[in-house]
């Protein structure tokens, strides 16, 4: 199909992919979270049963996709799904964001197009990781530094990935 959506994914991760800590980000980086805001606002977000709990409201301004394998659970103001294929379904023609957590993460990575990446250069303990980003699958296209002050202590990078190979539908995986 043509005009098929783009799927991005947006996370914040430590030098060791650590991306949360008992479902709470381990750090404070005000920059990271207006730029989440700034680049999904009116876009869909699917994002998994936990980290819409640990929000723990839908996010304005865009459509609140969750997905879980509870059959059961239901969020006010949100739409429910149970596989990748419903919440792209869900997302219509829409470019969706992936915003979390790890599993579904990696649930939907094999499909991604980009990856909005906030690289804190720091080590934090966690429980939560971002897969791998293969250097020989993915070309950061655009990197630029974070400012630190008072509010922003940790130092980031903002770098934006594009996958080499193209969009999905044309791979050939094998």
């Amino acid at each position: 199909m043509s005009g098929r959506q783009t799927v991005s994914m947006i996370v914040a991760m430590d030098r060791n992919r650590v991306i949360g800590r008992d479902n709470k980000l381990p750090w404070r980086l005000p920059a990271d979270l207006a730029f989440f805001k700034k680049t999904t606002m009116g876009h869909p977000v699917i994002m998994g049963r936990k980290t819409y709990e640990s929000i723990g409201k839908p996010l304005p301004g865009r459509t609140n996709i969750v997905v879980t394998r509870d059959r059961n659970f239901a969020a006010e103001g949100c739409e429910v799904v149970h596989t990748a294929e419903e919440a792209l379904g869900a997302a219509g023609a829409e470019s969706p964001f992936i915003i979390g957590g790890s599993e579904i993460y990696a649930l939907f990575f094999p499909l991604a197009d980009r990856l909005y990446v906030t690289s804190i250069e720091e080590q934090f303990d966690g429980d939560a990781h971002f897969p791998a980003i293969d250097p020989d699958e993915w070309k950061a296209i655009d990197t630029r530094p974070g400012t630190i002050d008072e509010k922003n202590v940790h130092p980031h990078t903002f770098v934006t990935y594009e996958r080499i190979d193209g969009p999905r539908e044309t791979r050939h995986d094998q």
